[in-house]
């Protein structure tokens, strides 16, 4: 008999996050419910006399953010409760509550940024000049008034938002082909037993020791992108003129510069990203040709880069274990980081194991006023290690940030959310390679990492200039067809992974199956995020104390300054190549180190 999943009930509560630090009950929660979607309504009675005087704008705001960090703590309450067991109706009716709410405050402060920007820049300073209150909104305010060249008047504002539900169809449309109308082949697994390719099985079978297993997969795969190419590139074509469209109406010099202006960041960051990858390209050249040399192949194909080169090795991780390896893996960063962890690792941050109807993955989440929260499915295997110290750095990056800020300047940016995480990762990772017992240990970690870099900073980079690449063909008046799409893509896969790599006919098909295509310009952020987190790291290796400060202080900041400011006050110029470059340095050295214990 198969070994079945515990139960919630079953799980030991010492292993379990403790929600009651939300809502003492389910009740009080219900209560909460009902008292903000009363607030709610009375929002709309603000709209009339918003910026009518100094204090009635002080007022209504603060009214308005109060009922917000409400709002948030109740999605977080309900969303927490549904992910521990998704099996439970009582708690996806939480949930729906709960983002139902969220939808009616969204739809009665939508009046907000439009009157702020019709009261201006000067009406505010001579309020500010009546109430010193108002000086407080100092950040919020600019963040709306730095783009009030690019909102419309009213009517115009209303066709665009009407528009919405045209433009953004493209990705859905993408979902639907590529999550339910594709069906991909039976192919032969390693024992000569039938099943059915999968996206979810995909990145398994390309890691099969079995060569003849990883080629079918990867044909199969690509085939069928092959039989309807000419589909998804009229839907990417109709995705990138969208994003043309609203940068046209938004009179925006490029759609890369109306995606990058809601975290206020220059073009110059994404085109440096890309140039200066694109000027040390060479070491990842030189992984690929290790790679061909290991596996001992006449021919490198894209199937064959995801084997690993190190053969998977017993490194196995109790819970209790993986608590004290994080703890002493973040020791650079001072007692008062260390202890924290060591709080939220004892004081119910966590919910550990999986159980029936559990949410599947790892996440880090919460709200305002509370601790963070972290779910797991924790294994003992060496990538939940990982996950973890990733994990709580997103945690511990919420933690200072509110503790430090108020509601309205306590959330971060998606720029910068991945540094925290990835600092985490590159100090465990240091801490693992100067403790490794064996060399074949120190092998595994090295080759961890150099996938690790080569899947986020070389991958999303080449991501990035394809992104920028088809934007700037539709531009240009310029419709993407199959031949134009496939042609760019080649032509990148050439460039970045050099001439150890075989480039399949069938690779030329791969951009119709990644659907971050359809997020304007947003995969670029996983690449800054993990060489500004590895030039922190390094900086905290070297500087000690100061830097570990520094590091601090940015966590602490939260949202309270734009993305690049902050990183600028922790030592890191996102706008300068030296970034990158220390980045790639990295993964030379860590190449090197791997190739001089092979």
């Amino acid at each position: 008999m198969p070994k079945e999943l515990k139960t919630r009930e079953e799980i030991d509560a010492k292993y379990k996050w403790n929600l009651t630090d939300i809502y003492e009950t389910d009740s009080q929660f219900e209560s909460e419910l009902k008292a903000v979607l009363t607030e709610i309504k009375e929002i709309k009675a603000l709209k009339e006399n918003f910026t009518s005087s100094a204090e009635y704008l002080i007022n209504s705001l603060n009214k308005i953010i109060k009922i917000e960090e409400k709002t948030a703590r109740l999605y977080a309450y309900a969303h927490l409760k549904y992910d521990q067991n998704t099996k439970n109706n009582k708690y996806q009716n939480y949930k729906n509550k709960a983002l139902t709410a969220y939808n009616k405050l969204s739809n009665s402060t939508s009046f907000m940024v439009p009157a702020i920007i019709k009261l201006g820049t000067t009406k505010l300073e001579d309020y500010k000049k009546e109430n010193e209150k108002l000086e407080f909104f100092n950040h919020f305010f600019d963040n709306i008034l730095r783009e009030k060249e690019h909102y419309l008047s009213a009517a115009e504002e209303k066709v665009l938002a009407l528009a919405g539900e045209v433009t953004q169809s493209s990705e859905n449309i993408f979902s639907m082909l590529n999550n339910a109308d594709l069906e991909f082949p039976l192919i032969e697994d390693e024992n000569k037993e039938e099943l059915r390719l999968t996206h979810g099985r995909y990145i398994d079978l390309l890691k099969n020791e079995d060569r003849r297993v990883r080629k079918d997969a990867f044909k199969a795969m690509h085939g069928e992108y092959k039989n309807s190419e000419n589909t998804f590139a009229a839907v990417l074509d109709s995705s990138v003129k969208g994003d043309v469209f609203y940068a046209r109406s938004r009179k925006y010099k490029s759609s890369l510069a109306s995606a990058l202006a809601s975290d206020n960041i220059s073009t110059d960051v994404y085109n440096n990203l890309i140039e200066t990858v694109s000027n040390n390209l060479e070491p990842l050249h030189q992984y690929m040709e290790l790679k061909k040399e290991i596996l001992n192949l006449d021919e490198l194909h894209i199937y064959d880069t995801y084997t690993p080169l190190i053969k998977e090795i017993e490194l196995k991780f109790e819970y209790d274990k993986t608590k004290e390896i994080i703890k002493k893996a973040v020791a650079p960063l001072g007692e008062d980081y260390v202890e924290t962890v060591e709080s939220g690792f004892n004081s119910g941050w966590i919910d550990v194991y999986e159980n029936k109807g559990k949410r599947s993955g790892a996440y880090s989440s919460g709200c305002y006023g509370v601790h963070p929260y972290i779910l797991m499915n924790y294994t003992q295997d060496i990538s939940n290690l990982f996950t973890l110290s990733h994990e709580m750095g997103h945690a511990m990056h919420s933690y200072y940030a509110n503790q430090n800020q108020p509601y309205l300047y306590a959330d971060y940016k998606i720029f910068v959310a991945e540094v925290a995480s990835t600092l985490n990762e590159n100090l465990l990772l240091d801490y693992m390679l100067e403790n490794a017992q064996t060399k074949e240990e120190k092998l595994y970690l090295l080759n961890y990492f150099l996938e690790g870099f080569r899947g986020t900073v070389y991958r999303q980079t080449m991501f990035a200039e394809f992104e920028k690449m088809i934007h700037q063909n539709v531009e240009n008046g310029e419709s993407l067809t199959s031949q134009s799409l496939k042609t760019m893509y080649r032509k990148l896969n050439k460039k970045y992974f050099g001439k150890a790599l075989v480039i399949d006919q069938e690779l030329d098909y791969e951009w119709a199956r990644i659907p971050h295509f359809y997020y304007n310009f947003y995969v670029y952020k996983y690449a800054t995020g993990y060489s500004a987190a590895a030039a922190l790291a390094e900086k905290i290796k070297n500087q000690g104390p100061e830097a570990a400060a520094n590091y601090l202080e940015f966590l602490k900041a939260g949202g309270s300054d734009y993305p690049l400011n902050i990183l600028k006050k922790a030592g890191v110029n996102m706008e300068k190549p030296a970034v990158i470059e220390n980045s790639t340095a990295k993964f030379k050295k860590y190449l090197k180190q791997l190739q001089d214990l092979i």
